[in-house]
């Protein structure tokens, strides 16, 4: 049995075929998250990311409330009881809702009205409802998530301000040289960015927020307000249930919890100490667990090449009917002191490529509006080996594309 349907859960599902029962509790079928920002944005419809139906009979639709180890049941919110052999958490991740003073009222759990978490296909659904040409919007976080949510916003002409606690956008992902690139995008297209801005509290008038403080006094109206604050994983069943629990539910290699009989995989596992909470892990997770479920001895270590974990590469476009931008990044960007770097910058063109060398490994790049060379250079950082010594090989990867 399979707990979750998001891109992990409802690929293990497709993978295990009609033995695998998914339980969901979003009233939506699956759906690949990935691409709701393209939904609000109103480039695709909500059907056009569906994922794969289950086959009939094998899909629930219900909320899982507790665990019981000792029967291997899940006790579900409509009163349901779903017995299991193997239960595999794939429970993903919540929203990080930040602690602004006046987001909740006394004894309220629910956000109020004008606020909007952008994390579920209901979230999205909801904002691009209230999203109309020319109303107000405060995004609340500069990351990935911020970056494509302000950017889908001002496609549908909301007035947009985007402001990011850190000193850049996309801190994560992209070095200060790439970030500025990004910024200067969103602010060709309309988008106010404020960098190392810190939003202290909203003011909410009959029961809706209308304005957001930030640190330094200063006050932005707005109509709507979007917390794109990262996510944590979700494991309240897990720890419920008594699984060993650090910041995801923690697995081994083989993806096994602190229960020989239940799995966890995507956003809310842990694997060697990290929850990366990113798509490409929680597919390959997924793709490795059901290799392992269907080998002719699941239970055994030797049955398959267990999980060693994910390089995985951030790839997104910014349309513009004039000037897209495209970004694709890997690995680390920052530099150490004897690290080998390599940079070319097209102002004209608008691009940007850096790749860094520590030793004879490449271990990470960011390129910005030109793509050809993204695949040859991602080939040689997923591979791990060392580069070729041809005297130069950074400039040969750079310009793999033949230096079109």
């Amino acid at each position: 049995m399979v707990l979750g349907a998001g891109l992990a859960g409802a690929r293990l599902a497709a993978r295990l075929g009609p033995d695998a029962v998914l339980m969901g509790e979003e009233p939506h079928a699956p759906y690949n998250r990935v691409l709701l920002t393209d939904v609000l944005a109103g480039r695709y419809g909500p059907e056009l990311i569906t994922l794969p139906e289950p086959a009939p009979g094998t899909y629930l639709r219900t909320r899982a409330v507790r665990v019981d180890r000792a029967d291997r049941v899940v006790q579900c919110e409509d009163g349901s009881r779903v017995p299991y052999e193997t239960l595999v958490l794939a429970t993903g991740a919540n929203p990080v809702l930040p602690p602004l003073r006046g987001l909740f009222a006394p004894g309220a759990t629910e956000l109020p009205g004008g606020v909007h978490a952008f994390r579920t296909m209901a979230d999205c659904l909801a904002l691009r409802e209230a999203a109309r040409e020319g109303t107000r919007a405060v995004v609340v976080g500069g990351g990935l998530l911020g970056v494509c949510a302000a950017r889908a916003l001002a496609d549908r002409g909301v007035q947009v301000v985007l402001a990011q606690q850190g000193d850049r956008l996309m801190e994560r992902q992209l070095d200060p040289d790439a970030s500025e690139l990004v910024h200067r995008h969103l602010t060709a297209l309309g988008v106010e960015v404020h960098t190392e801005c810190r939003v202290r509290g909203v003011r909410q008038t009959d029961g809706a927020v209308r304005s957001v403080e930030l640190a330094d006094g200063y006050v932005l109206d707005t109509d709507l307000t979007v917390l794109a604050c990262g996510v944590r994983p979700r494991t309240g069943l897990a720890r419920a249930a008594g699984l060993d629990v650090r910041r995801g539910v923690v697995v081994d290699d083989h993806l096994r919890t602190s229960d020989p009989h239940i799995r966890a995989i995507g956003d809310c596992a842990e694997h060697a100490g990290q929850t990366r909470c990113l798509a490409a892990p929680a597919l390959d997770q997924a793709d490795a667990l059901a290799a392992a479920l269907t080998s002719p001895d699941p239970e055994s270590d030797e049955a398959v090449r267990p999980y060693s974990g994910t390089r995985s590469l951030t790839r997104l476009t910014l349309p513009h009917r004039e000037h897209p931008l495209d970004i694709a990044a890997f690995g680390d960007p920052e530099t150490r002191p004897d690290d080998d770097v390599v940079r070319l910058t097209d102002a004209t063109r608008g691009t940007y490529r850096k790749v860094v060398v520590r030793g004879d490994r490449l271990v990470g790049g960011v390129l910005l509006g030109e793509l050809t060379a993204v695949g040859a250079l991602a080939r040689a950082w997923e591979s791990d080996e060392p580069l070729p010594d041809d005297g130069s090989p950074l400039l040969h990867l750079l310009t793999h594309d033949g230096g079109h």
